[in-house]
């Protein structure tokens, strides 16, 4: 039930160009509707970097109508990526930036190694995050610390981040360069074993809540609830409560 997708460009850090965008989206429409599937991680198959931003080789050679039309493209890949209806986790075992990090952001729950470096750093370019750093860093760090990291540019490490609540764990990174990934898969197997119904159920409830007012997140988190009432998932778990036994659960 856990799918991992590794960014594998070495030769240019993982850079994200029009070819890897669009694998990324292939592989992304491919995950929503696939039932089988319980937790996605996004990792690199490249020792310390998880993603070094935009090819801007690439982009220095594009037209200004293409830097739009490729920069819309990203953020609607990034946006699809945020939007699969399971838990994904992003394990940034090395340095993510600009793209890198918005990638990351976009995942449910980040972890890094603590030698792994992370920031937004596109107003060095005279330009801003366009693929949805400006809108989910305020919405989790913060808005006065997105703003002084996006207005300085500044990396920080996987303890400063963790401090800063930008990631949820951080570990002393390996010899194989892989611990972040390593806890990523711990963390996937700790989800496995719960109800698929209400997992997807669970992540639905408090993205579109965390986007309104307490009222109208309490609606929302009974219209998700009722999802998962005539479940054969739900059926199952008090079954298995009630015989004092370890749920089985198939998904539906």
């Amino acid at each position: 039930g856990i799918v991992v997708l590794g960014l594998n460009r070495s030769h240019a850090k993982n850079a994200l160009n029009k070819n890897l965008l669009k694998m990324m989206a292939k592989a992304v429409d491919a995950l929503k509707s696939d039932k089988k599937v319980r937790t996605v991680i996004f990792r690199s198959e490249v020792p310390g970097i998880f993603c070094a931003g935009a090819d801007l080789k690439e982009r220095a050679k594009m037209h200004s109508s293409e830097v739009s039309s490729f920069v819309s493209k990203a953020r609607a890949t990034i946006n699809e990526m945020a939007n699969l209806p399971v838990p994904t986790i992003a394990a940034i075992d090395g340095t993510a930036l600009g793209g890198g990090l918005e990638l990351a952001l976009a995942c449910d729950i980040r972890v890094a190694a603590s030698s792994a470096k992370m920031g937004l750093v596109e107003t060095k370019l005279a330009i801003i995050p366009g693929a949805g750093g400006t809108q989910r860093l305020p919405r989790t760090i913060g808005v006065s610390l997105a703003k002084e990291l996006i207005f300085s540019a500044r990396i920080v490490d996987g303890e400063e981040a963790k401090s800063i609540g930008l990631i949820s764990h951080v570990v002393e990174q390996n010899d194989a360069g892989d611990a972040a990934y390593r806890r990523a898969l711990a963390l996937a197997r700790e989800f496995l074993p719960q109800g698929p119904v209400a997992m997807r159920a669970a992540k639905l409830a408090i993205n579109q809540g965390m986007e309104v007012d307490l009222v109208t997140g309490l609606a929302i988190e009974e219209a998700c609830y009722a999802q998962t009432i005539p479940t054969k998932d739900r059926v199952e778990g008090l079954l298995a409560f009630k015989e004092k036994r370890p749920p089985r659960y198939k998904g539906e």
